[in-house]
């Protein structure tokens, strides 16, 4: 039995990572979770209630497997001191060593093998997680020249506080409608950029220099690196994303456009599609049937659909949206899913 710990064990993401561990019946002894300070429970079903330890280096001393579900800025000044002493590996799950050259960022079902032997290890960003468990087999059946990104993101993207600012102003903006569907009144934001509900904001993290936002560069970065290419270099598929945050609660979706390298004939592509671990094709528009955050929140799997040929890049173009659970895909079973690869 391994012995596991999570750091951020109270938040969002740690919780979720509490739930994965059970439901995949991950080998390991009750795990330790540690946050900013101690004195919290957490509740899990297999391991009844769970106390919150404060972090310290020695604490994870000896671990396993420590999951970090914790800041970037904890990630930088903590992850190699951690990584130091545990036995095996640590899974992180902010962007702060994403790009660096010494850390591998995996999607198991697509580059795991990068997980033997490595002590620390980055978990995607949640969007490009997703994309990339459809863009993975298209780029390996016919090659990616370009891809282009307009996702739909969950308030879950923006963790615990997300979800609740967003629950929490549904009431408020229902009194606000007027009968013509305008809105009279302030309404307040303080976890998004604008009020989330009844709206969508095409502002996530901040804007960059060239008019990207850091998100929309995340996609763009990570989507090379994990398919084998220099994140920042002008080599392997051109990658453009617009990031907008949308008022449901988890999953994340994504209406990708690739112009491929070979033909690729919709069929074909969804027979590719199929055969690839992580993905549920849904795809039958006569019968309504396509991915959905409503049907995607839960799932494990990446739901697939609405594979059609691109009529700007002809037979070399496909269009295709995908759905998935930010907490699962997106961040808690991708780390399980690394740990497993590192300990097999």
């Amino acid at each position: 039995m391994h012995r596991v710990g999570v750091v951020g064990a109270t938040g969002a993401v740690g919780r979720e990572l509490l739930g994965v561990l059970e439901k995949r019946e991950f080998p390991c002894e009750a795990p330790l979770l540690f946050g900013s300070k101690g004195g919290q429970t957490v509740e899990s079903g297999k391991w009844g209630p769970l106390d919150v330890s404060p972090f310290s280096v020695e604490g994870v001393s000896g671990l396993d497997v420590v999951f970090l579900a914790a800041s970037g800025d904890f990630a930088k000044e903590y992850a190699d001191k951690i990584a130091a002493v545990v036995k095996t590996c640590v899974v992180d799950n902010s962007s702060a060593l994403r790009l660096r050259d010494d850390v591998p960022l995996v999607v198991p079902e697509v580059n795991g093998h990068l997980c033997k032997g490595a002590k620390l290890i980055a978990n995607p960003n949640c969007t490009t997680a997703i994309a990339i468990m459809a863009l993975a087999p298209i780029f390996a059946a016919f090659g990616l020249r370009k891809v282009v990104v307009s996702t739909y993101q969950a308030a879950s993207g923006a963790g615990a506080a997300g979800m609740r600012e967003l629950r929490d102003g549904i009431t408020p903006a229902l009194q606000n409608i007027k009968d013509d569907g305008c809105f009279e009144g302030a309404s307040t934001a303080e976890v998004f950029a604008h009020p989330l509900p009844f709206n969508v904001v095409p502002h996530i993290d901040k804007f960059q220099a060239n008019g990207y936002t850091k998100e929309e560069m995340k996609v763009t970065w990570e989507t090379k690196k994990i398919l084998g290419f220099d994140p920042k270099g002008d080599d392997g598929p051109k990658v453009s994303c617009t990031a907008v945050r949308i008022p449901t609660l988890r999953a994340h979706s994504e209406a990708i456009t690739v112009e491929t390298e070979k033909p690729c004939p919709a069929a074909a592509c969804l027979d590719v599609l199929s055969d690839a671990p992580g993905l549920t094709v849904k795809d039958d528009p006569g019968d309504n049937l396509y991915p959905m955050p409503l049907t995607a929140t839960g799932a494990f799997d990446v739901e697939v659909g609405r594979v059609r040929q691109n009529i700007v890049f002809g037979e070399n173009g496909l269009d295709l949206f995908v759905c998935g659970d930010q907490l699962l895909r997106g961040a808690a079973l991708n780390a399980v899913l690394i740990a497993e690869k590192a300990l097999s």
